[in-house]
């Protein structure tokens, strides 16, 4: 009887023991599905925030600013199929510029010169080495789009040229599509913008009416054609007066 209620005693003592761990297997929650970390998620693209990381391109960044080209590239990019491709001038290059050349722009010149540095297509640098030229910008005019030419150099290097700047490709900024920044160390000046203007046609000179000469000698026009006036007149009086008498003498005789 005594080893009956030793034996229970054991059993009940050993269920105690084991209820806390039954307790916290029932208490753990389900696994859930895990959701990828923000550092994992690729940031959409900004322009802003390369430029400002690359931390000589200041004056570039304020005339995006100006003409709201940054916002607008911006939402471009991230809705774009094709990508966007930038060449960003130094601080520097726009240093060497002569002076007022920014300020001799109208507001939308200014637009355009800042779309000539934005080409509506990514490239990788390895992808200029197959770009058919005239490569096409942003930016377009009343004779359509302003276009640059990139060409590789023999050691794989890149040439951008615009017919008024030709500048090497220099570091990538950002190289992941969709958004490429590349800088430069010129100023992408727009051939058509900043090359030369056609003369303005001079008026056409006032031709002479088919009446002005006669045989090569002018004609009298004007008041040359009207009956004669003053002296001229009084003379040709006098010679009809003695014509009128020298013929009544002569009915006389």
């Amino acid at each position: 009887m005594a080893s009956q209620r030793s034996a229970t005693i054991l059993a009940m003592v050993a269920l105690v023991a084991l209820l806390p761990t039954a307790l916290c297997q029932k208490a753990a929650p389900a696994p859930t599905a895990t959701t990828p970390s923000a550092a994992t998620t690729p940031a959409p693209p900004n322009v802003t925030a390369v430029l400002e990381k690359g931390a000589q391109y200041t004056k570039f960044m304020r005339l995006m600013k100006s003409t709201q080209q940054d916002t607008q590239l911006n939402a471009q990019a991230n809705s774009s199929d094709t990508g966007f491709t930038v060449f960003a001038p130094t601080d520097n290059a726009f240093d060497s510029l002569k002076a007022g050349t920014l300020n001799s722009l109208t507001q939308q010149e200014q637009v355009s010169l800042v779309q000539a540095h934005i080409v509506p297509t990514f490239y990788s640098m390895e992808s200029f080495q197959t770009a058919s030229n005239p490569v096409r910008t942003q930016a377009s005019g009343a004779d359509g789009p302003y276009t640059v030419n990139v060409t590789a150099t023999s050691n794989s290097q890149v040439n951008v040229s615009t017919g008024i700047v030709t500048c090497l490709l220099g570091t990538a900024l950002r190289d992941k599509k969709p958004l490429a920044v590349y800088s430069v160390d010129k100023v992408l000046l727009p051939y058509d913008l900043f090359g030369p203007k056609p003369p303005k046609s001079s008026p056409a000179a006032k031709g002479k009416s088919p009446s002005a000469t006669k045989g090569g000698v002018a004609a009298p026009t004007g008041a040359d054609e009207s009956a004669p006036t003053g002296a001229a007149a009084a003379v040709r009086a006098g010679w009809s007066f003695l014509a009128a008498v020298l013929a009544a003498a002569a009915c006389l005789l």
